[in-house]
C-alpha cells in the first residue's frame, strides 16, 4: 500500500537504503546496533528495524518502547528474549534460534541476551521512529537521593555502585571494561546463565520456571 504522505513522482524518492551504514550504537566490532527509519529511507510507513549483532552473553539493556510493538526475529546464533508481563508482574523468557521470532507488545519492558557468539537479530517495529527508554537512563538520571529515599537505601554505597555507568546509556552491556574485570578477576561466582536450550527442531525439556513459547 502506498504511503499517504509521499509524492511518488519527487525525485528524491528513495526505494533503496544500506542498513550497514546507518549505526544506532557501538559497543565494538562485534557487538554493535544499525537502524532502519523513514528519515533514511522515505517510502517506508508505519515500520522501522534495528539491526543487533551480539556475542555471547551480551545484552541488549532493559528497556522499553513507548510508541511501538516490537517483533524479534533471530537470523543467527541464539538468544532469549526476556519481558515482563505488567498485567501480572511475571518475567516470560523466549528462548529464539535462528527463524523464530519473540514478539514484545507497546510499553512492556524487555531486553535480549545472546546465548552464542555471532548472534544476528532483526527487530521490526509497528512505528517509523520507535522511542526507547533505557534502563541506565533510568539509574543515572534519577537523582540518587530520591532513589535512596524512596528504596531505604545507602545514598553513598548506591552512588559508588553505580559509578560505573558514568551517567551514560549503555544500549549494550555489560561494557568491555567490565567484561575484562570480570576475566581478570575469574571470579567464583557463577555465569549469568539461562538454563540450556537445545536445537529448535529436537524436543525440548524445560523447568517449570522457565517460561517459554514453542
Amino acid at each position: 500500500m502506498s504511503t499517504s504522505y509521499m509524492n511518488y513522482t519527487n525525485a528524491n524518492v528513495q526505494y533503496f537504503s544500506d542498513v550497514n551504514k546507518n549505526r544506532l550504537n557501538t559497543r565494538d566490532s562485534k557487538n554493535f546496533i544499525n537502524r532502519l527509519g523513514r528519515d533514511v529511507l522515505n517510502t517506508l510507513g508505519n515500520v522501522s528495524l534495528l539491526d543487533i549483532y551480539l556475542s555471547e552473553d551480551r545484552v541488549v539493556e532493559p528497556h522499553y518502547h513507548q510508541n511501538a510493538a516490537e517483533l524479534v526475529y533471530c537470523i543467527s546464533g541464539a538468544a532469549v528474549v526476556s519481558l515482563i508481563n505488567p498485567f501480572n508482574n511475571k518475567v516470560i523468557n523466549i528462548p529464539i534460534h535462528p527463524g523464530q521470532v519473540a514478539n514484545i507488545p507497546q510499553g512492556w519492558w524487555h531486553w535480549e541476551v545472546a546465548s552464542e557468539n555471532n548472534t544476528h537479530l532483526l527487530a521490526i517495529f509497528d512505528a517509523p521512529y520507535p522511542e526507547y527508554i533505557f534502563g541506565s537512563d533510568i539509574l543515572t538520571k534519577t537523582p540518587i537521593e530520591v532513589l535512596a529515599h524512596t528504596y531505604c537505601l545507602d545514598a553513598e554505597k548506591l552512588k559508588e555502585t553505580l559509578a560505573p555507568l558514568k551517567n551514560e546509556t549503555v544500549v549494550i552491556g555489560p561494557t568491555n571494561e567490565c567484561t575484562s574485570k570480570k576475566s581478570k578477576k575469574k571470579s567464583k561466582q557463577a555465569r549469568f546463565t539461562y538454563p540450556t536450550i537445545p536445537s529448535y527442531h529436537q524436543p525440548m525439556e524445560v523447568p517449570h520456571w522457565y517460561p517459554y513459547y514453542y
